[in-house]
């Protein structure tokens, strides 16, 4: 069934309007008309549901017609999605100032997967599309973009372009727990993720792969950022879990940083210290790699490099070259 609201300049009736379609409707394809919407709050998306925009007029980093904009003040995502089966494509998304914190990524953002800190044993999420999104959230760098979070795997992003925010993707484990420093595990680490023709411009970071495995991350124009990308094992490492596969088949590659942070471009990083009990511990990368990467740029602060590496055995670095010249035209995807 296609649903094809009518959206005003009330944005209580707006988000009302949306929320009972999503909530008490079968699922099926939600059209939103072309337009800039103002919602009061986010949107909780179940499983099964096509949402979308006017047209395709976002492809390729160009701007989309329909734009959702989110006055929430209490840090949902604009779009929650929290069931299988879910696409969204051709749409702008706009969300609020925020400012979660340290362990909020699944906060205040454009477009969260999943969830970081369960009550208990979630169900997972699956077969999640993400294309020709177009997020922005210009002059704030508190809260991320787009989060990938916990118990989420089969997910395909393509096409999608991000101007401001702290970090433009983010994927992160998630743990049964109260907070970061209760986890009693199990973790649950997304995996099966595509990501292609990604642009992050004018944000603190493009993207981070957080205790992760079977990830491919390929063709990504990251501008104008303090960092470009860090590959990490998360706090914890993989000592909840008794699986063997964290940390293994991740590929990024033709990734092009035009940094200007204090720090470094990019971080590869084996060692993490737990907030549990302070315990650290190392992740043995395996079948992983960091191939064609261009790094331009300087870093501001007393110590920095465009390449950080810390305790990444098992991770191959082929063709990564790092240059202080900061050409223009050095993002094709641009």
């Amino acid at each position: 069934m296609i649903h094809r609201p009518a959206l005003g300049v009330d944005a209580g009736r707006n988000r009302r309007v949306l929320q009972e379609v999503l909530d008490t409707t079968p699922a099926g394809k939600l059209e939103l008309p072309p337009g800039i919407h103002t919602i009061a709050d986010g949107l909780r998306v179940p499983g099964g549901w096509t949402i979308r925009g006017a047209s395709v007029a976002g492809a390729n980093g160009g701007q989309p017609e329909t734009w959702l904009v989110s006055a929430g003040t209490t840090g949902h995502p604009v779009l929650h999605i929290l069931g299988s089966d879910v696409e969204v494509s051709d749409l702008g998304l706009r969300p609020p100032p925020a400012d979660p914190g340290e362990h909020g990524g699944d906060r205040g953002t454009a477009i969260t997967v999943g969830d970081y800190l369960y009550a208990e044993t979630p169900s997972w999420i699956g077969r999640v599309d993400l294309r020709r999104i177009h997020v922005e959230r210009l002059g704030e760098k508190h809260a991320n973009c787009i989060a990938l979070m916990g118990a989420v795997s089969d997910l395909t992003l393509h096409d999608i372009t991000i101007r401001g925010g702290y970090t433009g993707v983010a994927v992160h484990w998630g743990a049964v727990g109260k907070d970061v420093s209760s986890i009693i595990g199990p973790t649950f680490h997304p995996h099966r993720l595509t990501v292609t023709d990604l642009r992050v411009s004018d944000a603190l970071e493009g993207f981070y792969l957080s205790s992760v495995h079977d990830v491919r991350v390929e063709g990504a124009c990251l501008q104008d950022v303090d960092m470009g990308f860090r590959l990490l094992p998360g706090d914890n490492t993989d000592r909840f879990v008794t699986s063997e596969q964290v940390g293994t088949n991740i590929e990024i590659k033709d990734i092009c940083v035009r940094w200007h942070g204090p720090l470094y471009a990019v971080r590869a990083a084996g060692w993490g210290k737990s907030e549990v009990d302070g315990e650290v511990s190392v992740l043995q990368y395996r079948d992983t790699a960091l191939r064609n990467i261009t790094l331009r740029g300087a870093g501001t602060g007393p110590s920095w490099s465009p390449l950080l590496i810390e305790q990444a055995a098992g991770v191959e670095f082929d063709n990564v070259v790092a240059t202080t010249e900061l050409a223009e035209g050095c993002c094709p995807l641009r």
